[in-house]
């Protein structure tokens, strides 16, 4: 990914951080499939946990490649009339990470426990609800998904988010994006004064 120097997210926490807050992904192996997926995040061991359909080909070559997860955080457009200074393109803004590591299989246990922990990272409730979560259900969609991990090697940050603009147009912007209706750009907003990246503050 192309990262100018003023728009790099600082590397180690702040990245592992964007990922556990935006941890729907997209994978992309070398033959250039992707995935849409949901994933677990285990800074400690450097590794993100997911798991497919069995009846998703992506997995049957996948196991020791290496590949490309992409997270997406908040985006919107940009309009040139939101500057102070003239001339202005238009452009968009955004946040995304890009993880790049090696994809290892998981079978049998170790392929429920990856099921499991997403489970309990997305609705914790529903793991002791053996009403829905039955022990012979869980069993059951375990046999029908492939689990895998991903040891992460390099983790790319990006937050376009006007840093290299004056004071004034960052304000311009920032105010523009706040009063917006467009959740999106609400979404940016936040995120930009989370990070006080952009604000003009």
């Amino acid at each position: 990914m192309f990262i100018p120097k003023n728009m790099r997210m600082p590397a180690g926490g702040q990245t592992w951080s964007f990922i556990k807050a935006h941890s729907f992904g997209v994978m992309i192996t070398p033959d250039l499939t992707a995935t849409h997926l949901p994933f677990v995040v285990r800074e400690q061991e450097g590794q993100l946990l997911g798991h497919m359909a069995k009846a998703n080909p992506q997995w049957r070559d996948a196991d020791g490649q290496r590949v490309l997860v992409i997270f997406s955080g908040p985006h919107s457009y940009i309009s040139p009339r939101w500057y102070a200074s003239k001339p202005n393109v238009p452009t968009w803004n955004y946040a995304a990470v890009h993880a790049y590591g090696t994809l290892e299989l998981v079978e049998d246990e170790a392929n429920l426990a990856a099921m499991m922990a997403l489970v309990e990272t997305y609705d914790p409730g529903l793991t002791g609800d053996k009403s829905i979560m039955s022990d012979d259900y869980v069993n059951k969609l375990s046999g029908a998904t492939t689990g895998f991990r991903i040891q992460v090697d390099t983790l790319e940050g990006k937050e376009k988010l006007n840093q290299h603009k004056s004071q004034a147009d960052q304000q311009g912007v920032y105010r523009a994006l706040q009063q917006s209706q467009d959740t999106d750009a609400q979404a940016l907003a936040n995120y930009m004064k989370s990070r006080q990246l952009g604000t003009g503050e």
